[in-house]
Order: structure tokens, then sequence, then C-alpha cells
């Protein structure tokens, strides 16, 4: 008998906690509650039927599904619902409150009493019938409970960096590629990585993303092994650098015993001296070629056939690897060292091994490696060498890109190695000596920016000295998205030719209707590439060019309208009227995607601002165009939102959503229909790396928006870890958000945690993926850049912001930061800050020279210990974002913040 009173005193209260939901009922009553707000609208059911609705507070009228509250205060409405689904997965109940004012959808399996739907900036709530508190209540009960959103932890944890981070996150390794530029004919070298496949090192010479297959190995393409030291042991003991922390040589110290193995590997050109003045690289149209993803109209291949041709037969000049191993012994008494010079992988055996002068051949007239001891020909492919103490064996080695004749592989095995070496290393920093330079107290961020402008440049693929370019993504051809921030990243440090010439490689590639479509069917590339066109022009202003192609421009324009006029159908309206539609990456969604239409609008805002320099005309059509389209957006926008439930954040306040296309009812997360998403590594792709808040980002919606707002708060909760994304983390825009909206530490969370993860450590190239994809992604590491280039500037309407992400940390005494002719929306400036905080103060000189210059300064300048300004020598101070403004900026500007 107790036991049954116990059993019903359970059920009763299980009952008063969470309804009927659970037990299997098909009817069921809930209550929406308002605060100072007097409603009116509809109810609206999916996957189940309104029964009953009827006022339960305050005064006002119902008409079947519809609402009209006459007071103020606690007005509610409270639903009788029927045929209810309330399990988990697709086809649960969902209700829309479909007020003029704020409407909002739930699903009703997530109403209960102790966790009730809390959405404070609608001053909504929405309860279980047997709930009787009052709005305010249910809000101080919410608030008492002290709970904090993952964005309200992160601003009260301390600023991130990367020694807090590097332990957490995935210490990635990524093969090393070297080249000469420009240059299709690649190597990617592998050493010892605990990622790598083989028992050895490895050398794979590439034609861009493609393998190089030889007659002899057929169908298998060529790799070669080699290897110094006694082998794989117990202890990974190898460290890799690159020249100078910056440049692609690629130095690796092995430590065996007492033999300290030193290795150097750059790529030259055979017969050329390797330098920016001398003539060589790939036509564009073959490196596209030869990228994984490329599209060529019919029209096109025609074009590219017969450059691909003269490609294949060009035996002329070679790039060649060239490879050196220092053996040291450091010990005491003579040790041995053990080398094995490069051979094909794979077991491949029918090669000759010519010990007189230490060429590996296929035949007499195919040398494809040429191997030196001490400067004289290789006796054996492998050998053991007593070392004395402190002296040192060198193994040198030429590996040509494709096997070269007996004739020149003697010419290229007298090629003086240390002569080489400093004629690569030359050409490379004459490269970064043309770029704008940059200092920085985080000397890894520092030296991540120069590598990272040569990693872009090494597969920016072209004829030299001039001609089209083909900024290529890694293994993959040219996007409109992802080739975007490589081209912005060029401008931001000057490098206006390689922007200029990697943007005619979409005009070239124009199909005769107007669309950019150079990848894999990515229907995104059109207006994306205009706004890239867009931001080319804010940095240099250079109407000539823009001028001369304006036709290719406005046939772009005009496709893209075309596009959305045949999307003008009623029954679109609120679903995509007036919206284009398409896949915008790999997942085959065809839908009214509002990332496509975010850069689609993009790209024609950017396009009137360019013709009103060229066309004023035409810039207002453009204008008109792209207002009308904005509106179109956003009314799919808000009816998506009022239709997408709300989800809990962790404060216990409710977040309303948005699904990536009004075509969907829900973020796609959440699986309200019954369908697979599972892609890249993650659940997360639709809504987080390519969702709604690209629209912020296009300029649909403002950074203050409210909207902006929540569309962080709850991707924040749902779809981060460490406040990164899953999986290609850096497709995700929240990390501009956060600056914009001056969120600095989410910011560097965002920040510290992305790079950790994805980039190598030691030689900074990015992989595509954090589960190891595609290395020497140009995309992620230029978004990289790009945020580091938003962490030390940034531009709002006339007002230049510098500094605006920057740690605490970079302000320590005796740092500087040193910006010297980077170049923003208003031209080339200089920025010097030096801290001598432990004397209280902190130097600030800016300098902007050119015509375009900001109408204001915003220089923040934030204390490492988090004090306040006492005052300021110019400018004003604004304690709160730690902020000195200089209001009718003239070009200069010199003060001193005191503490």
């Amino acid at each position: 008998m107790k036991n049954l009173l116990l059993f019903c005193l359970a059920f009763a209260l299980f009952i008063q906690c969470y309804g009927q939901q659970n037990i299997g009922a098909t009817t069921q009553k809930i209550v929406v509650k308002w605060n100072n707000e007097n409603p009116f609208g509809f109810v609206e059911i999916e996957n189940g039927k309104l029964a009953q609705l009827k006022i339960a507070e305050g005064k006002g009228r119902v008409n079947e599904h519809s609402f009209k509250f006459n007071s103020v205060g606690d007005n509610s409405i409270e639903l009788t619902l029927d045929s209810i689904q309330i399990n988990n997965g697709a086809g649960a109940t969902l209700i829309t409150v479909n007020t003029e004012k704020n409407p909002f959808s739930f699903f009703l399996r997530d109403v209960n009493l102790e966790y009730p739907i809390l959405i404070p900036a609608y001053e909504v709530c929405v309860l279980t019938q047997n709930d009787k508190r009052n709005y305010q209540q249910i809000e101080d009960a919410v608030l008492n409970k002290k709970l904090l959103s993952k964005l309200e932890q992160i601003k009260r944890e301390p600023e991130e960096s990367f020694n807090q981070v590097k332990d957490r996150t995935r210490d990635q390794q990524v093969p090393t590629w070297l080249g000469t530029s420009r240059d299709i004919r690649t190597f990617q070298v592998a050493l010892s990585l605990e990622s790598s496949p083989t028992e050895l090192d490895l050398i794979t010479p590439k034609y861009s993303a493609y393998n190089v297959v030889f007659p002899e190995t057929e169908p298998r393409p060529m790799q070669y092994i080699f290897a110094c030291g006694r082998g794989h042991g117990v202890e990974v003991n190898i460290k890799r650098r690159l020249d100078e922390g910056i440049l692609p040589i690629l130095h690796a110290t092995k430590l065996d015993g007492e033999i300290n193995y030193h290795s150097v590997f750059f790529v030259t050109l055979e017969q050329q001296a390797l330098g920016n003045k001398a003539s060589f690289g790939t036509d564009f149209m073959v490196a596209d070629n030869f990228c994984y993803g490329h599209n060529f109209t019919k029209e096109q291949a025609e074009i590219m056939n017969p450059q691909l041709e003269e490609f294949k037969n060009d035996e002329n000049e070679q790039t060649v690897l060239f490879g050196k191993i220092e053996a040291t012994n450091t010990g005491r008494v003579p040790r041995y060292a053990w080398f094995k010079t490069p051979r094909p992988a794979w077991g491949l055996e029918d090669y000759k091994y010519d010990s007189i002068n230490g060429f590996s051949e296929f035949s007499e007239d195919r040398i494809f490696c040429i191997s030196k001891l001490n400067g004289t020909p290789l006796g054996q492919q492998e050998i053991a060498v007593l070392i004395e103490p402190g002296k040192t064996v060198t193994l040198e080695f030429f590996l040509p890109h494709s096997p070269i004749s007996n004739e020149r592989a003697k010419n290229l095995s007298n090629q003086p190695f240390e002569e080489k070496y400093l004629e690569t290393k030359r050409f490379w920093k004459d490269k970064f000596e043309q770029a704008a330079q940059v200092q920085l107290p985080e000397k890894r961020i520092e030296e991540m920016m120069k590598a990272g402008f040569l990693h872009l440049d090494l597969i920016t693929y072209g004829k030299e000295p001039a001609g089209i370019l083909a900024p290529v993504i890694g293994v993959y051809s040219p996007i409109g998205t992802e080739s975007a921030p490589i081209i912005q990243f060029y401008c931001s440090i000057g490098r206006f030719d390689l922007a200029k010439r990697s943007l005619q490689f979409f005009l070239e590639k124009q199909h005769d209707n107007g669309a950019m479509m150079n990848f894999n069917g990515y229907m995104i590339e059109t207006g994306a590439t205009l706004w890239c066109m867009g931001e080319y022009f804010r940095y240099t202003n250079d109407v000539k060019w823009l001028n001369q192609e304006q036709d290719k421009l406005l046939k772009s324009c005009n496709y893209l309208i075309d596009w959305r006029n045949r999307n003008k159908k009623d029954e679109l309206i609120g679903k995509g009227y007036g919206m284009i539609d398409g896949k915008v990456a790999d997942p085959n969604d065809p839908y009214h995607q509002f990332m496509l239409n975010g850069y689609g609008y993009l790209g024609l805002v950017r396009m009137a601002e360019v013709f009103e320099s060229i066309n004023p005309q035409k810039a207002e059509e453009l204008k008109a165009e792209a207002k009308s389209w904005k509106t179109d957006i956003l009314a799919s926008f808000y009816h998506s939102r009022a239709h997408s439930p709300v989800v809990p954040l962790g404060d216990g306040n409710w977040c309303p959503t948005v699904p990536p296309w009004p075509e969907t009812q829900s973020p796609r997360a959440l699986f309200n229909d019954n369908k697979t998403y599972f892609s890249h590594g993650t659940f997360m792709v639709p809504d987080a790396l390519l969702g709604p808040l690209y629209l912020t980002f296009c300029e649909i919606l403002s950074p203050n928006d409210l909207a902006s707002e929540m569309m962080l708060n709850y991707q924040s909760e749902l779809f981060y870890q460490n406040n990164a994304t899953y999986s290609q983390p850096y497709y995700s825009r929240h990390n501009w958000l956060q600056l914009q909206m001056g969120l600095v530490k989410p910011f560097l969370k965002t920040y510290y945690n992305t790079f950790s993860a994805l980039a190598d450590r030691e030689t900074y190239s990015f992989w595509e993926h954090t589960y190891q994809v595609s290395s020497h992604k140009t995309h992620e590491e230029a978004w990289f850049l790009m945020q580091t280039r938003w962490m030390l500037y940034l531009e709002k309407g006339d007002t230049l912001s510098l500094l605006p992400g920057i740690p605490r940390r970079w302000l320590e005494d005796d740092q500087i930061i040193e910006l010297n002719n980077v170049v923003s929306y208003f031209g080339k400036f200089s920025l010097h800050v030096e801290s001598h905080v432990n004397e209280d103060y902190i130097d600030v000189a800016v300098k902007c020279k050119d015509s375009r210059k900001p109408g204001k300064l915003v220089v923040r300048i934030p204390h490492p210990e988090g004090l306040k300004a006492a005052k300021v020598d110019e400018g004003i101070y604004d304690k709160n974002t730690e902020t000195v403004t200089v209001d009718s900026f003239n070009g200069e500007a010199n003060f001193r913040i005191w503490f």
C-alpha cells in the first residue's frame, strides 16, 4: 500500500512538472504570457491542432486562431492543443505565435515547468498550464539562478592566449609545400610527421593539386622516400621551421643520440637564376586545370587545351628541389651517421643507381636525382659514415620535378648549393619587402602574418613578370568566396598588383551570361566576386581599370538581377520571394540561401559604389535594385525567424533562431525533418558555416541590430566549441561580428582556439578541416590573416578604428606595435605604439597622408592590467571602450596616454 501511495505521489509530481507531454496524451494546455504588452496576432500549429484559444489574463478578444488585447500589464492566452507530437526527432508539434511585433515559435515538447521558455527581448514567456507565476516572477526566478550564457562566461574569463589554448586544442602537423611561386610544379615534403603514412620521409612532386605520374611509375604517382638517422623510434625527435620563421625554405633538426642532423629544403629553377625579373610560371588556365573542382565552359576548354599541350611538352626548364642534410657529431667519441638518398617509393625497383656520378636514373637519359656526399658523388644509396667529434658530414641531393637528360644532370650537379640557397632566400625576401611591414609583440603572430603572405603567393599561379594570376586555395581552383580573403589581404599589405591580376582571373573566365562559376557548381561566386572587386576599388580607387572592365561587371550584375527576377513569384512570398537560389558550397542545397543572397546583394552594393565613379546613372539603378533586394531578403528572414523554434541559452533565457534558408522551418541541426545532414565532420555545416549570420557580414543587418545579437547568442550556444566553429571554422563570420560589437574577449577566444587547432605550429601552414583534409589551404590561412588585420584595424563609415581587438598583454612595458604602409579603405597609413606602462604612459603616432584619409580616428589602448587613463594629450578618452577619439583627423596624430 505504501509503495502504491509513493507511486501515486511521484506520478502526480511528474504530471505537475511536465504536464501531459511525455505520457502519450494527445491533448495539452499551455499559456503564453506577455509583460506590459498588448499584442495581437494569430496562432499557427505545425504537426498538431489548435482545439481552443482563449484569453487567460487581461482584456481582449479571440476569433478562432486570432487574438487581440486591449489591456497592458500581464496579458496571456491559453492554448488547448490536440493531435500533438512531442517525441524527439522529426515531426514535432511546432507552435508559432504570429504577432505583429516580435512573433516567435517553439516546440511544444520544450514547454516545461522547471525550465520555462523566457524571451526577455520580447518580454514574453511560455508556461505549462499549472504554472501560476506572472512574467516578472518567471524572469526573477531565472535571474536568481545566476546562470551565464557562453558569451557572458567568456567575458568573465581572462583574455585568451596561445599558451592558454595550445595544450587543449589539436596540435596539427601539415606537410610543407615548396615551390618558386607562379609555377604549378611544386613539391610536398612530409618529414617524419606523426600523420605520415610511411616509415620514411616523403617527397611528392605535384602539378598543383595533382601528383605527378611518370611513364615508369604508371598508374601510381611518383613519390620519393629518404631518411637520415637510425630510423623511427619511441621519440618524436624532429623539429621543423621555416627560414627566418617566414620564408618558404624548410629547415629541420633531428636528434639521434649524439648525432645532430640539420636539413634544409628549397625549390629553385634548374637553369635560370631565380629572381623577381625572371620569366617563369604557368599559364593561369593550365594552373586552373590542375586544381580540384575546376569548371571550364566548352569555349574555355578550347582556349586552354593548346596551352595545356604546350605545358606538357615544355622540357626546357625544370623546377628543382634542393636538399641538404648535415650530420654533426656532438659527442666526445666517433659516432656513425646514416643516410638514405631519395629513391622511388612503393617498392618500385625498376631503376638504377650510378655510383660514379651519384645519379638515380630510369635510363641513361632520364635522371631523377643527383646525390653528393661532402661534395663528391654519393657512392651508394644507403650509407653509414663514421664522424669524429665536432665534425660534420653533408649529404646533398638535387631532385628535378621530372627526369632530365644526362647532360643536364651533370650541369645541375655542378650547381653550388649555398649559392642557390642564398639566391632563393633573396627571391622570397624581395617579395616580402615589397609588402607592408608589421611588427607585433607576439612574435608567433608576426611570423604567421609574414609567412602567410608568402604561402598565399607561393600558389598564386600564372606567368611572370606579368599576366593573369589564378589565386588557388590549396588543392582547389579559385573560388569567388574562398579566394576573396586572399585578394583582400594582398590589398591590405599594398600588393595591389597581385590583387588586380588575381581578379582578372574571374573576369577572364566569366560565362557568356555574366555568371562567374569556376568551381564545382558553386553558384555563390558571382556575387562574392563582385564584392571582392568592390573591395579592391575601396583600397585602390582604381577607376581606370574598372572603367575598362565595366561591360563585364555590368553583365554579372544583370545576371544576378535576372536571376532574382525569376524568383519573384507569389508562392515564394516569405519563403524566398525575390531571392536567388542555388548551392553555396559542397552540400547540394539548391535553396534561397541567406548566404547566397547576402553575397549577391553585397556584390551589387559594391558595384553601385564603383559605378558612381564611372557611370553615375547605372550606379543609381544598381542602388535601387540592391535596396529592393535587401527588402525582399529581410522579409523572408523575419518570416523565417518567426517560424523557427526558440532554443535555450546558458543563462536560462531562450532565443529565437533562423534557418539557413527560408524553405525550411528550423536550423537544420535541430532535425525537425527526417533527413540526414552530417557533412564535412559535423552536423553544423548549413547553420554555422553557411548560415544566416552572413546577412550581418554582408551588410543586410547592422552589427548593432537585435537580430544580429540574437543570431550570435544562439549560435554561440549551439554551434561553437571554445567559441570556434566545427570542422572548417574559418567559414564562420562570427569572428568579424564580435569585433564589430566590441566583444574583444570572445573575438580573442575564437582567434586563438581556431588557428592553434588548424595551423602547423612549426611551419604555419593550415589544414582545411580539423580532421586533416587538404593541406596548405590558403583560404583558411587568408581568413586568419584578415582576422589579424581586423584585430589591428577596421573601417566603420568615415572612421578608422585602430587596435580594436588586440590582447592587453601586447601593451606590456617596452612592447611595440608597428604598422608601416598597411592599407585601409582610406589609403596607406602607418602606426607606431610604444608602451612605457612602468612609467605610466603609452605613446601613439599615426600617419595617413592619403587624400582619402578618414574623417575620424579611434585608437583603442587597453592597459595590460586594465587600468583606465588619467589623461591624454590629444583627442577624447572613453574609459568604457578604452579608446582615444580624434575628431576631424588631419592625417597625423601624436599623443601620449597617461595612466
